[in-house]
């Protein structure tokens, strides 16, 4: 499908941040002003979570709060960094399930993601052999959630083998199935800690039986993943979702919504002129024209978490920001070069370095374990001097360290 739209790496960059909530509050339609917990507040994170269709879970929580916080924070610092954590709650609009990885995910999505519950449920080998090898302990377990109400994941009894995801004590293991499956879902968050309850009982009727075919959820899907990322390739719309080998669906999903005059091809054209084949929607072709009259906000620095929504495609990252996103999590500590939770660096539309931060609550402070500055800069940026980028780096931690509260120590 022939098209002649297209955007420079400056417009699709500038088009990415806008669209995320980190461009100056002139440029974007997301909040960027909330205090507190309270209800405005609330309102303020459900429209960034809405925004994107998803927002991301991780459990560390090292640099003062998990990613889904950080994400938040980097966002709204003068929200209760608490608010990250009891998002998940009864009667909120969200629900929990898996999306590109775990995730909290609009309510109105339930009905999209019926194929990856018939998925686990019908084809997934690992479910299909947890229930099949474990049937008295699925039907005791559907049974006290039935009489008694909601059980914490703490509680599940038994012990596991400590082997990976499949290693989860076995009663534990059950109610991940039957969550994954449909037949349960996550009611809420504490601490953390997740506790399962009927399905029936979370979600309600209107949207567990409404279940959409796969094909008539792929257009939506498609078009979340657009407003959340602006300008973007098949790869990263089909991975921001977790869709494999289901290329010929989604290639009919876009040439519809194309039809339909909700999106049209777009390649990105690199400095070499070469140019990547990717989708946009209409509405935001006219909103790359404007951002391009876009002025540097010297005062924006933030620290970002490596699982935000513009960070986790790192393909992607290194195409828009010419910048190698890693995360060391996994390798020894002799061999990081940048840290265990290594934390980039926005400033204005360029990422300009790499913290790794440890939160101490018990003396209330927040240390920079490493701090790296990046060295070079893209031929489009700003020619910053490296004393520059250094105290761009330097208010990025301090921005973070007052919204945790905490007091910074070097």
């Amino acid at each position: 499908m022939k098209s002649n739209e297209t955007l420079s790496v400056r417009d699709a960059r500038r088009l990415a941040l806008c669209v995320a909530g980190l461009l100056n509050p002139r440029w974007t339609s997301m909040p960027t002003r909330a205090t507190g917990r309270g209800k405005r507040a609330r309102e303020s994170v459900l429209r960034i979570i809405d925004r994107f269709g998803y927002l991301q879970l991780d459990t560390v929580s090292v640099a003062g709060a998990r990613s889904h916080a950080l994400v938040l924070l980097s966002r709204l610092p003068q929200l209760h960094p608490e608010l990250g954590e009891e998002l998940l709650r009864p009667g909120e609009p969200l629900f929990e399930y898996w999306g590109h990885e775990a995730c909290w995910i609009p309510l109105s999505l339930y009905p999209h993601f019926e194929f990856r519950r018939k998925h686990f449920a019908l084809r997934h080998e690992g479910c299909r052999n947890v229930l099949r090898e474990n049937r008295g302990l699925v039907r005791q377990l559907r049974s006290m959630i039935r009489d008694q109400g909601p059980v914490r994941s703490l509680d599940l009894e038994g012990k596991g083998t400590g082997d990976g995801w499949w290693g989860h004590k076995p009663a534990k293991r059950v109610a991940i199935v039957l969550w994954l499956t449909g037949e349960l879902a996550i009611r809420e968050r504490r601490g953390f800690q997740r506790t399962f309850d009927l399905a029936e009982r979370v979600i309600p009727d209107a949207l567990r039986d409404r279940p959409l075919r796969f094909a008539d959820a792929l257009p939506t899907l498609m078009l979340r993943a657009l407003d959340g990322h602006g300008w973007a390739t098949v790869g990263t719309l089909a991975s921001t979702w977790r869709l494999l080998n289901v290329r010929p669906q989604i290639d009919i999903a876009l040439r519809r919504l194309h039809a339909e005059g909700r999106i049209v091809p777009c390649s990105l054209r690199d400095d070499n002129g070469k140019k990547t084949a990717g989708w946009i929607r209409t509405d935001h072709l006219e909103l790359a024209a404007r951002l391009r009259r876009l002025r540097p906000d010297p005062e924006s620095a933030r620290v970002l978490s490596p699982f935000d929504p513009v960070l986790w495609d790192r393909k992607r990252v290194l195409s828009l920001f010419h910048f190698e996103q890693t995360l060391e999590i996994f390798k020894p500590e002799t061999q990081r070069v940048y840290g265990y939770f290594c934390l980039p660096v926005l400033l204005d539309e360029h990422l300009v370095g790499r913290v790794d931060l440890r939160a101490d609550r018990r003396t209330g402070s927040l240390v920079v374990v490493k701090k790296h500055v990046e060295a070079t800069a893209p031929s489009d940026a700003p020619k910053l001097t490296a004393a520059e980028r250094t105290r761009a780096v330097d208010a990025a931690v301090q921005r973070h360290a007052d919204s945790l509260g905490l007091r910074l120590a070097w």
